[in-house]
């Protein structure tokens, strides 16, 4: 899973989990409700500005906006050096 796809993922989990609303979401981080719905959908690339101003909204470090969760992580195999 690509950083975006897991990016969009956890905007919705994380919106969801507080039980807001996108219109709400975006009133507090200043940001169009069309664009966070772009947002979720992975149709757009959020800065790191914007991922910094969604996280302060949500009330999460930006960290948990761009974690992979323990799902993600399976069936990958670590690399190592040669």
């Amino acid at each position: 899973m690509e950083i975006r796809e897991i990016f969009a993922r956890n905007l919705r989990t994380l919106r969801q989990a507080k039980d807001l609303s996108q219109e709400e979401l975006a009133h507090r981080a200043g940001i169009d409700r069309t664009y966070i719905s772009a947002l979720e959908r992975n149709v757009y690339n959020a800065s790191i500005d914007v991922v910094d101003r969604l996280a302060e909204a949500l009330g999460v470090e930006a960290a948990e906006l761009l974690k992979r969760s323990v799902r993600d992580l399976q069936g990958t195999k670590p690399k190592l050096d040669e």
